[in-house]
């Protein structure tokens, strides 16, 4: 079970898409390595990310992992990863690489081109054939 923002209201805050199994593998990797437990982790779906950050639309979301930091600051997709990487010290040799001066849009497209196709990296079933017909265009 992943620590929400209920169990940790001070914590950071991880945004991911909780009916995508990709993306809840890897935040359930993120909380392992959160030994501090600096983190707290929402599915975009939870009514509480509504209220407590409107700001964010639902198609903003599905599209990229947010990191809201202490400062309500709010980082998505590769940014969100970087800044998320200092933060654990098991992703510090990949911090080195993130904050390479100018490669921030390369690390984004990359993002990107995962992102689109997460659904398509774990669905095994027709149920998903929904994500896979608005993603391809």
């Amino acid at each position: 079970m992943l620590p929400t923002p209920h169990d940790h209201p001070n914590a950071e805050v991880v945004i991911y898409d909780g009916h995508c199994q990709f993306c809840t593998a890897q935040v359930r990797r993120l909380h392992r390595w959160d030994g501090k437990k600096r983190l707290a982790f929402i599915s975009l779906h939870d009514p509480f990310v509504a209220d407590h950050y409107p700001d964010l639309s639902i198609e903003q979301m599905m599209q990229a992992l947010y990191f809201i930091d202490r400062y309500e600051q709010r980082h998505r997709s590769a940014s969100a990863i970087r800044v998320i990487s200092r933060r654990l010290p098991k992703l510090w040799p990949l911090a080195l690489l993130l904050h390479i001066p100018l490669t921030l849009p390369i690390w984004n497209w990359g993002y990107q081109q995962i992102a689109k196709r997460r659904y398509r990296l774990t669905c095994e079933s027709d149920a998903c054939e929904i994500h896979f017909k608005s993603k391809d265009k």
